[in-house]
């Protein structure tokens, strides 16, 4: 694994912008840097990634198996009670599921340390499943890499197989928060592969979603949302107002409820209480004093927390590194630090795509601090022996 410096694109803003990658500079700074990018073997990528990838996929769902079950363990990932049988029901039923990503810590020699896994809401996939494949194949024909160069990402075409394999259905309905142009930007690719898969696929924004007094969902026009991708976290839903309708409703929602609990970072104890010792697992334990220091060599981060958000390291060194945040309002967790590679200035971390069951490639952040943030650079990647 290396960082390898390369020519841009003369043209490369208005050949993302086609794609609909339009959020490419955040706050007059690079998100999408393509000044470098990172270089791989095939080895690299089935043994230390692809493989590990699908490992800690098949432990994440070992442990919803476990979770569903028990009500102390849904108690404690903080799932209010009321929608216990929806998130047991959307697992024992095998409500389909669509995506997820695992941060993963990884030098180029393994194995790849797990930092946390994002299962309901993760974005990047823009990013890393479109504009990072049409900036190889640009390169390639600029003679710029050479034409034996390739990516781990099949993420598109996974996407649309994922889609295909749904049960029929009527309209397909894509939400996000209006204002957002990253999340619109996920939302409307994701809407693309759906409409590869013959599914079709209709935009709507979150506050456009209307409830009946029946407990129907409806759109603008007062129709049935019959399925339902909501790029809008569970744990946000529990606790809103709309939300209370949700279990008794008839729209089936992508992702399903069950999602609820490995995008929950309290999931990160339970997959070491069960799998102590794997290793792509880091130890990992609830804080039951998050009000005092974190101790040398562990990071605290709350159950919910998104982009970095909320995070505090303490390294072996005693360096302190914190993000403030908005997430503090449940319980936390201790995992012990690993820490990400740094090449140059720059710290790495990778992740790793699952598209249904299956591990399909990965994307690239970079950023000046340990912690990596929403506006933490992407950078493409090459495999090439």
């Amino acid at each position: 694994m290396k960082k390898i410096g390369i020519e841009e694109r003369p043209h490369w803003r208005e050949s993302v912008e086609r794609e609909g990658f339009g959020f490419h500079t955040i706050g007059g700074e690079r998100y999408w840097d393509e000044r470098g990018y990172y270089l791989f073997t095939e080895e690299q990528i089935t043994r230390d990634l692809e493989a590990p990838t699908k490992a800690l996929h098949d432990l994440c769902l070992d442990v919803v198996g476990r979770v569903v079950d028990s009500e102390e363990l849904l108690t404690g990932l903080a799932i209010p009670p009321a929608f216990f049988d929806l998130v047991r029901d959307s697992w024992k039923q095998g409500h389909p599921h669509l995506y997820g990503r695992f941060d993963l810590a990884y030098d180029g020699s393994g194995p790849a340390k797990c930092l946390e896994a994002n299962y309901d809401t993760p974005t990047s996939l823009l990013e890393a499943g479109a504009v990072q494949l049409l900036w190889l194949e640009e390169q390639i024909a600029r003679g710029v890499l050479p034409a034996h160069a390739n990516q781990f990402n099949t993420l598109a075409e996974d996407l649309v197989r994922a889609f295909a394999a749904f049960p029929p259905g009527g309209a397909f309905y894509f939400s996000a928060m209006s204002g957002s142009e990253e999340d619109r930007g996920t939302t409307d690719f994701l809407r693309k592969m759906a409409a590869h898969a013959g599914i079709e696929a209709r935009h709507i924004d979150i506050e456009d979603i209307g409830l009946t007094a029946q407990g129907r969902f409806v759109d603008l026009d007062g129709q049935w949302i019959e399925r339902l991708f909501k790029l809008h976290a569970w744990e946000h839903i529990f606790h809103e107002a709309f939300g209370r309708a949700v279990p008794g409703c008839d729209t089936q929602f992508i992702e399903p409820a069950w999602k609820s609990i490995v995008s929950n970072k309290g999931i990160l104890p339970l997959l070491w209480k069960f799998h102590e010792g794997h290793p792509n697992l880091l130890p990992a334990y609830v804080d039951q004093n998050p009000q005092h220091p974190v101790p040398k060599g562990w990071v605290r981060k709350p159950f919910f927390s998104r982009e970095g958000a909320n995070i505090e390291i303490r390294t072996g060194d005693d360096r302190v590194v914190a993000e403030d945040g908005p997430y503090t309002d449940a319980p936390y967790i201790l995992q012990a630090f690993s820490p990400l590679p740094k090449f140059g200035d720059s710290y790495t971390v990778i992740g790793s795509w699952v598209v249904g069951d299956v591990a399909s490639g990965i994307g690239i952040r970079e950023d000046d601090s340990l912690i990596t943030k929403d506006s933490s650079r992407f950078l493409p990647h090459v495999v090439l022996d």
